[in-house]
């Protein structure tokens, strides 16, 4: 099993902090869970209130593919996510 560590950097359409709480919700945490993903790191850019910054770190491919699962979709979004915002780099 390789460990990936998965950065995602997007725009958010609502305050920063409510973002944070859809991501921290327990539905969330459960699916990250689920698939052994954990949160490293999320935050704000500093002079960009819309500007979201994301790493997780899991199984190879596993963020990813959540991310990317048309389930998840509605979740990321009503969070405020701009999903056609987002840039997803990979890190071993």
């Amino acid at each position: 099993m390789t460990i990936e560590t998965t950065v995602f950097t997007f725009k958010i359409s609502v305050p920063f902090e409510e973002w944070a709480a859809v991501y921290d919700s327990e539905e969330n945490i459960k699916m990250n869970k689920e698939r052994g993903i954990i949160c490293l790191y999320k935050g704000v850019k500093k002079d960009d209130p819309t500007s979201v910054i994301l790493i997780e770190q899991g199984e190879e491919g596993k963020s990813i593919a959540m991310f990317e699962d048309p389930s998840v979709k509605p979740l990321i979004e009503s969070a405020g996510h701009i999903y056609d915002s987002t840039v997803i780099s990979s890190y071993f």
